[in-house]
């Protein structure tokens, strides 16, 4: 499946979710009855925030797709927005708070693994790089060597 397609279903998925938070948060009376629903909904945005971003690596995409994420996007801050009143309409701001607080950490550290595994990507390639680099000194040496030393021998002895 391509990128952007990727994206899309995953933009399907957050908003399947929030469907049903918004549903379940009209007949809950307490907001920690919402947590697991919430957590499907941040792990689901988290999903869409890598398709999006292999999308953009991969580039290519079409403007109705352009303009499906974007509204999408929109979409989902609106939800959020929607998800901290509900919090503080109930007194629980400090909740919603840290569970932002612990999506950042969760970001922070998604951010930090790409960083690592780009890092480890680039030695990967540096060392396969000198390894060829080596290949080829070595046969230079093998294929030059020998033939140089029959010449100086033949010029020399002759």
């Amino acid at each position: 499946m391509d990128p952007i397609t990727t994206a899309l279903a995953a933009f399907a998925a957050v908003q399947k979710t929030v469907q049903v938070i918004k549903a379940a948060s009209k007949t809950v009376d307490d907001v920690s009855s919402l947590g697991p629903l919430i957590g499907k909904y941040f792990g689901h945005k988290a999903e869409t925030t890598k398709a999006l971003a292999q999308a953009k690596k991969t580039g290519g995409s079409n403007l109705q797709q352009a303009i499906e994420i974007e509204m999408a996007l929109l979409s989902q801050k609106q939800f959020e927005d929607e998800l901290q009143m509900i919090f503080m309409t109930t007194g629980h701001i400090d909740v919603w708070n840290k569970i932002m607080a612990r999506v950042a950490e969760s970001n922070k550290a998604e951010i930090e693994e790409a960083r690592k595994q780009k890092a480890a990507q680039k030695r990967r390639q540096r060392q396969i790089q000198e390894i060829v680099e080596i290949s080829i000194g070595v046969l230079l040496l093998v294929l030059l060597v020998p033939p140089t030393i029959w010449l100086v021998v033949k010029v020399l002895g002759g």
